[in-house]
């Protein structure tokens, strides 16, 4: 009797542990989408004015648009926070680079910044591509997402090098 009920709190405990981890993820929008200059998302801290490698496990998506299709949930990026956007599409991947108004969402200026990508937060996917990498530097007002077909183009692990050096692009 001892074992049936060691194995029953067991499986009560893995179905509770299954159910918080579906919830969660249905819970928390971590879809994103790169389509062009005007339709793309970025992750930004789910807590206004957070730092960003802080929110690297629970940040959230806000793209150009509320809800779209291809990142339903998301948020919209607060007026003004965008301030330049240049999409670029290559070999196995598209990307957008460009400027962004730290104060609109009160990031501080000594935030170096981090990166999100295919394993943080989790769960996080870029609709239609296999992987993905985006930084967001507020101290040099910075952004950058790169989604890929090709694996081997979307760089990972190289947080600290910064958008310019990880997603190349068009940063004016």
């Amino acid at each position: 009797m001892a074992k049936l009920s060691t194995i029953l709190i067991i499986l009560a405990i893995v179905a509770s542990a299954h159910a918080a981890a579906v919830w969660f993820s249905r819970a928390t929008p971590r879809t994103v989408t790169v389509e062009s200059a005007s339709l793309f998302c970025s992750f930004l801290p789910k807590t206004l004015g957070e730092d960003i490698g802080s929110s690297e496990n629970d940040a959230i998506p806000f793209c150009t648009q509320a809800n779209p299709k291809n990142a339903p949930g998301a948020k919209k990026f607060p007026t003004g926070f965008i301030k330049s956007a240049h999409f670029a599409k290559g070999s196995g991947f598209v990307q957008v680079t460009g400027r962004i108004d730290r104060t609109k969402y009160k990031l501080s200026k000594n935030d170096g910044g981090g990166q999100y990508d295919t394993n943080a937060p989790p769960g996080a996917i870029c609709k239609g591509f296999k992987k993905f990498v985006n930084l967001v530097e507020p101290d040099v007002q910075h952004f950058c997402i790169r989604c890929c077909t090709d694996a081997s183009k979307c760089h990972t692990n190289e947080s600290t090098a910064g958008c310019e050096t990880i997603v190349p692009g068009n940063y004016s």
